[in-house]
This record gives structure tokens, sequence and C-alpha cells, in this order.
């Protein structure tokens, strides 16, 4: 396991203070500025999982209120809103400074039998076709100032293959469909409930930069104001995230000062694991 691998798991690994208070580590996620959305969800999931039985998450849904300050942890507070015969529902309010910076519903499903169908995986060149994230991160060192290259550079707990990358520091105008191959390896032997975390943190990765190709806009261009406004997320099959998942997205709308986005995680099989969906702000820099 690396280094990076072991921070991510520590980081959903949270502590009980209390039978339905938890707390949670803010910082070493994707990004030091403040808290990446993804380390959120997932440890505001992982809360809900502490006080649930026999059951797997079949779908959330979370807004984002206030940027996360990763130099100090998050408390989450979950409410046992509804324990039915097939069905339980969690909510989850993530705290900093005495104020939410996240509220979240989660709904857990016993595992019941039915009709089954899902649609067909786009046709992709195997993952080890394309570059490492790591790799693609070298080609553009030298336009970082030596400060930031650290950041740019450290190892990422997530292995990433982008296939349909542009160049972040002057990307074209591109179709809004963006496509990465994704996976951990220290998800090897760990439970459903780990896998959902593991995939809930990764979700939020690269799918609000779908709503920016259409406009040769990216993160490092210096051009947009952006943030996750929400977040909502289905899962649809058992999760084995050490293994290879394509991550299929779209961006069928953006207006307004905000870009929908959402993906499809299918498993290299072919199989359909999750499905996501999210809005963000996208509002010109001042």
């Amino acid at each position: 396991m690396t280094e990076a691998e072991r921070v991510l798991l520590d980081l959903l690994d949270i502590e009980r203070l209390e039978v339905d208070l938890f707390r949670g580590t803010g910082s070493g996620g994707e990004t030091p500025m403040r808290i990446f959305g993804g380390q959120v969800i997932a440890q505001a999931l992982a809360a809900a999982y502490r006080t649930v039985d026999d059951r797997l998450c079949h779908s959330l849904h979370a807004y984002f209120i206030r940027p996360g300050d990763p130099s100090i942890p998050v408390i989450y507070q979950v409410d046992r809103a509804r324990d039915g015969g097939s069905f339980t529902t969690r909510r989850v309010v993530a705290i900093q400074h005495g104020k939410q910076i996240l509220n979240m519903s989660a709904s857990f499903h016993i595992q019941d039998e039915g009709w089954d169908h899902h649609h067909q995986m786009p046709r992709m060149e195997a993952p080890e076709t394309y570059p490492s994230r790591a790799d693609l991160r070298m080609q553009y060192v030298d336009q970082v100032p030596e400060k930031l290259r650290g950041e740019l550079l450290r190892d990422r707990p997530i292995e990433v293959r982008e296939a349909s990358h542009l160049n972040p520091f002057n990307p074209e105008k591109s179709d809004d469909r963006n496509q990465v191959w994704f996976r951990m390896n220290a998800a090897t032997n760990a439970d459903q409930v780990t896998q959902h975390l593991l995939l809930a943190y990764a979700s939020d990765m690269y799918l609000m930069s779908s709503g920016m190709r259409p406009h040769g806009l990216s993160w490092f261009t210096g051009e947009v104001n952006g943030a996750s406004l929400d977040h909502a997320l289905w899962f649809h099959a058992p999760v084995h995230f050490e293994n290879w998942h394509l991550y299929s997205m779209d961006s069928p709308w953006g207006g307004r000062g905000r870009s929908f986005n959402r993906g499809s995680i299918y498993a290299q099989d072919g199989t359909l694991i999750a499905s996501v969906a999210q809005e963000g702000l996208m509002r010109k820099a001042q």
C-alpha cells in the first residue's frame, strides 16, 4: 500500500464522538486550498453507515453549502430519519466553525431481487494504453510556479488514466464528453462499505471539468470561478475498486453561471456500477 492510499483510507476511518456524532480529518484530500468535495461526501456516507446494519447504500443526495477548511476537523451529525422494512434513511450534516458545510440524505436498501438492464459501456481502448496522471502532470510542471510544483506532482491514491485528455493550461474547445479510467489497488479485499466510500470519493473527480470542455476552460486557465453545488450518486452493482472502472461523463447543459454534469461508472467488463449527477458553479472569474 502506498502512503497516499494509506492517507485516504485513514480519512475514511472517521472517529465516533457520540452515538450519532462523528469527527473526520479535514486535510489530506485531492486539493489543499479547501476540502475536496468527494472527501466530505465519503466521510458523511461513512458516518451514515456507522448507524446502519446489514444494508447497503443505493443512493445519496448532497448539497455543498460552504467551502471546507482543511486545517480543522469536520463534525458529522447523523439523523436516523427512518428504519423501515426494506429501506433505511439517514440525514447527515457536516459542520465546521459552527456552520454547515454540507448536508446529505442517504438511503439504504435490503438486497431485493428484480429485473435487470443497463446501458452499454462505450467502446474504449484498454486503460493501460493511456498515460498515467503522474506522467501527464510531468509534461506541464514547468508551467506551474515552483512553490506549487510539489502539490502538482505529489502521489495521489486514485490511479487515473485520462482517455479524453486536454492540455489544462491551453485547452482547445472540445466535445463535452469526458472519459477516464480509475482504480485504487489498496481496495483489494475491502468490504462493500469501504468500496462504496472509495467510489463516492472518486465520483467527484473530473466531473465538473466536463462542463468546461466546450468553452476551452480548465481549473488552470484562471478564467473560471468554479465549485460543486450538489452531488447525487446511485449505486447499482457491487464495487471492486481495485479493478479498472471507466468514468464516462458529459455535460448536457451549461448557463447562468452553472453547468450540469453527469457520469456513468462501469466495471471493465461493461457492468454499470454507479450513476452520478452534479451541478457546479461556473462563473467568470473577476
